[in-house]
């Protein structure tokens, strides 16, 4: 990690701490230089990036400010964390229904750059919400970066365990939505209907040095599933 991502998961931590709402004054850039003992660019990149993720807002003259928090129980669409990390209030549990190495699909191997002998681990759960089943994934890992998997991984964090054990930096994210009808099996997995609607997502995760590691589909419950997207414009 970075200094000035190490500065910035700091900042953010010390707002949740201590509770800081919306329009709450954080200290002023030349008190955060002094506080980390960096120079002023890397503070002003910490805080680009806290004001990328919808932490703060800047206001040119007046200093540093908290934004909204997000509401309780909502994923955010823009996130690369994997979304247990919008729902730290929520119990998140998983179920994993299937997990092995095997060759990619072509659409797996397309999207993660593979070749259709290379392995993967191939990963279905079922997430649940507070009980309450939230989404089926399939998710394809390419081996040479993620070189094991087992359920007690699946179970809890495959992220976590990405960041944490293996020690890899997950950087950006493409997402790609519609909306479509759920297949028999989805309906069956989720305790829902076949042709109820649902949030259908095909994500690639990639590390910060570009590589993809991750192509997951996702199938989402429209009863359980609540998102959210904080962007930030100029307007210019």
């Amino acid at each position: 990690m970075l200094k000035y991502q190490q500065i910035a998961a700091e900042l953010e931590k010390y707002i949740e701490d201590n509770e800081l709402q919306q329009g709450d004054k954080l200290p002023v850039l030349e008190m955060l230089m002094a506080q980390f003992k960096v120079s002023k660019s890397t503070i002003t990149k910490s805080l680009e990036l806290l004001e990328r993720k919808g932490v703060v807002y800047q206001v040119r003259g007046s200093g540093i400010f908290v934004r909204r928090h997000k509401r309780k129980g909502y994923i955010s669409l823009l996130s690369n964390q994997g979304f247990k990390k919008d729902l730290e209030n929520a119990s998140v549990t998983s179920k994993v229904l299937d997990l092995k190495v095997t060759k990619p699909t072509e659409e797996a191997a397309y999207s993660l750059n593979l070749g259709a002998d290379d392995d993967v681990y191939y990963v279905k759960r079922i997430r649940y919400i507070n009980g309450h089943a939230l989404c089926v994934e399939e998710s394809y890992f390419n081996k040479a970066i993620v070189p094991y998997l087992n359920r007690e991984i699946a179970e809890v964090s495959i992220f976590t365990y990405i960041k944490e054990g293996l020690g890899l930096k997950i950087g950006f994210s493409d997402l790609y939505l519609k909306v479509d009808m759920l297949t028999e099996e989805e309906a069956d997995l989720l305790g829902l209907k076949p042709g109820d609607p649902k949030l259908y997502g095909e994500s690639i995760f990639h590390l910060t040095n570009g590589l993809p590691f991750d192509y997951s589909k996702i199938a989402y419950n429209f009863e359980e599933a609540h998102f959210f997207i904080q962007a930030n414009s100029d307007f210019s």
